[in-house]
């Protein structure tokens, strides 16, 4: 983000007390400005100027549409464009399957209701970005909670997702392990002696084989797959 750029937010959330605090937290801060709310999916999906968001912070579960419903369809393969906006899930500890569903249906990251104000803030600007979108680390704390349902998820799959992961070279599989620890490409590259350009294009190719979205889809895999552990 350049200096002066300020990050459009939006809040979906049915509860007006928790719309109000975020809106009062986000608007203190310099660089970021809610500039859209609603109450529940449906009203999301039909507010446009939710789609002019750099970052939604998206409730789970919510009357008439959930978070999950809502999610996929504001970021619909078919519509979703490089610049579009990127989803946060709210959610809490007792609401596994739901988060886990809304992270597989395209958000960019968990965010626990009960977090403290900075992280809310920095989870922001971190997924804003767009790099190192597993930083926060509410996300690790819960993808840490959820994987026995994450273990159990693959279970019941096919094979293709340890087919992708064995198709890894060793290198890369070696900065897959470090993109499930949370670490961003910076420190990635100074672990291992190489140059973050180096680092990028082994990312890049991580994604690629394993059919992820993003880095925390790839955090998902190596959950359900072994690579990462609590």
């Amino acid at each position: 983000m350049t200096s002066g750029t300020t990050i459009k937010v939006a809040l979906v959330d049915d509860q007006l007390l928790v719309r109000s605090g975020f809106r009062m937290l986000i608007n203190s801060q310099p660089d970021m400005e809610v500039i859209a709310e609603a109450g529940n999916g449906r009203e999301a999906l039909a507010t446009p100027s939710l789609q002019q968001a750099d970052v939604i912070l998206m409730d789970v579960r919510m009357p008439e549409m959930d978070g999950i419903q809502t999610t996929e369809r504001l970021l619909d393969p078919a519509k979703k464009a490089a610049d579009g906006p990127k989803v946060i899930v709210l959610t809490t500890f007792d609401m596994d399957e739901y988060a886990l569903s809304a992270i597989q249906a395209g958000a960019s990251g968990f965010l626990l209701k009960d977090a403290p104000p900075e992280e809310l803030l920095e989870s922001v600007r971190t997924v804003n970005r767009g790099d190192a979108v597993i930083a926060p680390s509410t996300t690790r704390r819960l993808l840490n909670h959820m994987a026995p349902i994450l273990k159990r998820s693959v279970a019941q799959a096919d094979n293709s997702l340890m087919t992708a992961v064995e198709s890894l070279t060793p290198r890369e599989r070696e900065v897959f392990g470090l993109i499930a620890e949370g670490q961003s490409n910076p420190e990635i590259a100074e672990r291992l002696f190489l140059s973050e350009a180096t680092v990028k294009t082994h990312v890049g190719h991580i994604l690629a084989k394993l059919g992820a979205r993003d880095r925390v889809q790839a955090v998902v895999i190596a959950y359900q797959t072994g690579v990462a552990s609590p």
